[in-house]
């Protein structure tokens, strides 16, 4: 439709992405935000709660991890402040999220309605900071806050050829304590049950509300660390500014859509996804077409993706 070459279109984007180790370490380290709030997603999405305000819950990470690290940054050894810094982003991230959750629970908001709002308040609040309290001396600018010192950056790891971006284990590592969790634990039992029938699960002495919340602040703490991560990432830009989540919570949703709630599946295609979104920045230099193209293509995946499922449902009905 654009008159260009799709060969040549996914040709640039692969090569974008994959062509130098130091791409590969630009897409690593941009996986590894979407992948934790994915692994929050997981969470909610088993008690079937569509935790839309997720991107708040980013936001509420990142900002508070700047403010623990304009805190304590030269108050504490440079670990420290910024295994601090990484708690207090699950906290305000998990913060945010009960917000929505006790909205649900105690005010009957839908979590889709509530998350939307919030994350408008967010968003505000996070300009608010960069313009007004946290603005660099002189200047009011929503380039964003003075950037932090580099031994308050997360470190990379040498995997020649690569320098992997430390940010990429605590990635991994809390999908996979997502899984176990939904898995082997009455956690997540409780929360498969809820899923299936709010009603049941309660008539069946399952404490609903309880895990609702417990299901929210969990996801809620992990995107928090996502935001922790687009603060403090080794190719981060190691600042608050308020676009700093880069849409990462809503991308996540369509993670999760496509990938049908399997970890395994969140891993592979949060991984292609960030490659999508780096390698397409070269669109607009070779092709002269628009970099949100990889915007595109990631939307219409998950929309073909949801079709088929609905097709096949259909066809399933029919049959039986």
């Amino acid at each position: 439709m654009l008159g260009a070459s799709p060969v040549e279109a996914y040709r640039l984007i692969v090569a974008g992405a994959l062509g130098q180790p130091e791409r590969v370490a630009f897409v690593l380290s941009a996986w590894a935000p979407l992948l934790l709030a994915a692994a929050g997603l997981l969470v909610t999405f088993a008690a079937g709660l569509w935790n839309i305000g997720v991107e708040g819950q980013v936001l509420l990470g990142a900002v508070f991890a700047t403010g623990a690290l304009r805190a304590l940054g030269h108050l504490l050894p440079p670990p420290g402040a910024v295994l601090l810094a990484g708690l207090a982003a699950v906290l305000g991230g998990s913060l945010w999220a009960l917000l929505a959750g006790a909205l649900r629970a105690y005010g009957n908001v839908n979590e889709i309605f509530g998350g939307l709002g919030l994350n408008f308040i967010a968003g505000s609040l996070t300009v608010y900071l960069v313009l007004g309290p946290w603005a660099r001396p002189g200047i009011a600018s929503t380039s964003g806050t003075l950037p932090f010192a580099p031994s308050l950056w997360l470190p990379t790891i040498p995997v020649p050829p690569l320098e992997v971006p430390g940010e990429v284990f605590l990635g991994i590592a809390a999908m996979g304590a997502v899984s176990v969790a939904l898995r082997g634990t009455y956690f997540g039992l409780h929360l498969a049950a809820i899923g299936r029938s709010l009603r049941a699960a309660h008539l069946r002495g399952i404490p609903t509300t309880r895990e609702m919340l417990r299901a929210f602040a969990a996801c809620g703490g992990l995107a928090g660390l996502a935001g922790f991560v687009l603060v403090t990432g080794a190719h981060s830009r190691h600042q608050l500014f308020p676009l700093i989540s880069g849409g990462d919570g809503f991308l996540a949703i369509l993670v999760v859509l496509l990938a049908g709630r399997s970890a395994l599946a969140c891993i592979l295609i949060s991984g292609a996804f960030a490659a999508i979104s780096m390698g397409s920045l070269q669109l607009p230099l070779a092709m002269q077409l628009d970099s949100s193209m990889g915007g595109v293509i990631q939307s219409l995946l998950v929309l073909c993706a949801i079709l088929l499922r609905g097709l096949r449902a259909r066809l399933v009905s029919r049959e039986g």
